[in-house]
């Protein structure tokens, strides 16, 4: 099993799709990337040869992946919510960000609902 970036890659999938296992890296990017090093979108990755695995890793290094990209994200989260901008506000409510409803629907972000004693159903 080819490892890069610290993730295991599949062996019995193309390498352009075995590549979008890694946090940061989708199908363009993969395709970008593999076209760079001259490699076979349709080669398995169990097929790569060593060269190939090395060219591939050092032109990943120049994006960021996985740890530093997770890492970026989170302090732009953490960023808008002490500068008090309206996404941090809302980052720190647990709602929604990016303009969607909460009228009815956004349970995945807001959580279960907290029972109100008395209430009744309308």
């Amino acid at each position: 099993m080819v490892r890069i970036k610290g993730v295991d890659i599949p062996n019995e999938k193309r390498v352009e799709i075995a590549l979008t296992y890694i946090f940061g890296i989708g199908r363009s990017l993969s395709k970008e990337i593999l076209k760079k090093v001259n490699v076979d979108l349709n080669k398995k990755a169990k097929d790569l040869n060593e060269d190939e695995i090395v060219a591939i890793r050092d032109e990943m290094s120049k994006h960021l992946t996985e740890g530093d990209l997770r890492r970026e994200v989170s302090i732009n989260v953490k960023t808008k919510m002490e500068i008090g901008s309206y996404q941090g506000v809302r980052h720190r409510k647990g709602l929604p960000v990016r303009g969607q409803r909460t009228n009815r629907n956004a349970r995945t972000r807001k959580g279960r609902g907290k029972v109100v004693a008395n209430k009744k159903k309308v």
